[in-house]
């Protein structure tokens, strides 16, 4: 009665179903990514961190932002940002381009038509 249910067929099945589950296992674990640093949200973010933050308010109208200013460090390993860009509204749909204004990590971003009443938050995103 014991043959009936484990004949030569079903082990030689049973053999290549389990060599082909420690294929994809071991094909899984060997999958290695690199460390890279990429950022968005609230909050500790992974691969950056945001900091010495400057607003420039217009010289003719100080309830209009002519720019904001940041540092953008890798953490983690990652390397330095290639393209950063800011929002200052959480509302707002408006994205800005910045700049790297120095050979350090020092980004600008020119904000043309952002009013101080609109700006509550500060969001960044920065990728390699």
């Amino acid at each position: 009665m014991f043959f009936r249910y484990f004949n030569l067929r079903a082990l030689g099945v049973l053999a290549i179903v389990l060599v082909l589950a420690a294929a994809a296992y071991g094909f899984a674990a060997a999958n290695i990514v690199d460390e890279s640093g990429a950022g968005d949200g609230a909050n500790a973010i992974s691969g950056y961190t945001i900091s010495d933050i400057t607003y420039t308010p217009n010289a003719v109208d100080p309830s209009m932002l002519d720019k904001v200013e940041f540092s953008v460090t890798p953490t983690a390993g990652a390397a330095a940002p290639t393209t950063v860009r800011a929002k200052l509204g959480q509302s707002s749909t408006i994205w800005y381009n910045c700049t790297n204004i120095m050979t350090t990590n020092t980004w600008e971003c020119l904000t043309s038509g952002a009013t101080v009443a609109d700006s509550d938050e500060l969001r960044v995103v920065a990728t390699q």
